[in-house]
């Protein structure tokens, strides 16, 4: 098959490799002449605005995968895109957006007789090699006659991706799963915290890791990464304790409020992200000099 792709990220152009050694015509599509270049290295065609990416498709329906950040980025480019394509064709958005503003694309795509198609995308810079998880939402008809696409980007053929419910289910499956991420990521963070802090014996934290790689009931690829990392500096001194969120987490969090179902972890993982990037730290303060004034326990004076 063909496909513009556009955006081409890291995600993007690794997914753009994997698409033409798949045997896939690819044509990439970004902002920049340099990351144009970039995928034709790789093996893509390159298009240096909108136009000329759509304009080289031949095939029909034309097919186009967005890969941009999420909310008025990928608003501004699924309109663009639109403007350029006829009755039929198909735009895959792969990136993050939020469900709820899928679905408003969906409804705007189809007043024009465009097909849409969501995709939540995970794998991160090992999808090239390990493959991507593909979470599929859409017309049922639609997504079948893209799957040689979903087949060449998955871990197999029949592994790592399916159809998971009309237009939003894709964004929303991923939204979920992106907050198990948050919790998943916290609990090993909190677990290596407390072996580090165990001065007295003198543990290697990435012997440990490789220990719990094999036979434990928390081996994962987040623990291969954790091994990774600790592999590399024990200390982690290099890196500054602050952590983004990409907004998945906060939506899950919204939705479990939405729906009445419990998810501490997830709320609290979340928390967590925003405490680390609190350098003023506020509250803290607050608290020690609570605890001074009813109790006169000891403050630490700002250097």
């Amino acid at each position: 098959m063909e496909l513009a792709l556009i955006g081409l990220g890291k995600m993007g152009l690794n997914m753009a490799t994997r698409l033409t050694r798949g045997g896939h015509r690819v044509v990439g599509y970004a902002r920049t002449k340099e990351t144009v270049e970039s995928a034709v290295k790789l093996g893509a065609e390159g298009a240096f605005t909108l136009e000329e990416a759509v304009n080289k498709l031949t095939s029909s329906p034309k097919v186009v995968w967005v890969m941009v950040p999420s909310g008025k980025t990928t608003t501004e480019t699924i309109e663009k895109v639109a403007a350029l394509l006829k009755a039929g064709d198909i735009i895959i958005d792969g990136g993050n957006s939020n469900y709820k503003d899928t679905i408003q694309h969906a409804e705007m795509l189809a007043a024009k007789g465009i097909d849409f198609v969501d995709c939540g995308t995970s794998g991160g810079i090992w999808g090239l090699t390990e493959g991507y998880s593909l979470m599929i939402g859409g017309k049922e008809e639609i997504t079948a006659k893209l799957n040689p696409i979903f087949e060449t980007l998955a871990p197999g053929k029949e592994t790592g991706w399916g159809r998971v419910g009309p237009h939003g289910a894709g964004h929303y499956v991923k939204m979920v799963h992106n907050g198990i991420e948050y919790g998943m990521m916290q609990a090993f963070a909190e677990g290596f915290g407390i072996l580090k802090a165990k001065k007295e014996f003198g543990m290697d934290l990435s012997q440990i890791s490789h220990i719990w790689q094999n036979g434990s009931v928390v081996r994962s690829w987040l623990l291969d990464l954790a091994a990774n990392a600790l592999d590399e500096d024990t200390e982690l001194k290099d890196i500054k304790p602050w952590v983004a969120d990409s907004g998945e987490g906060r939506w899950t969090v919204f939705e479990s409020i939405d729906l009445d179902v419990p998810a501490p972890i997830i709320t609290l993982a979340l928390q967590m992200r925003f405490a680390s990037r609190d350098e003023e730290n506020y509250p803290a303060r607050m608290l020690a000099a609570l605890r001074n004034q009813f109790g006169g326990h000891a403050i630490k004076k700002a250097e």
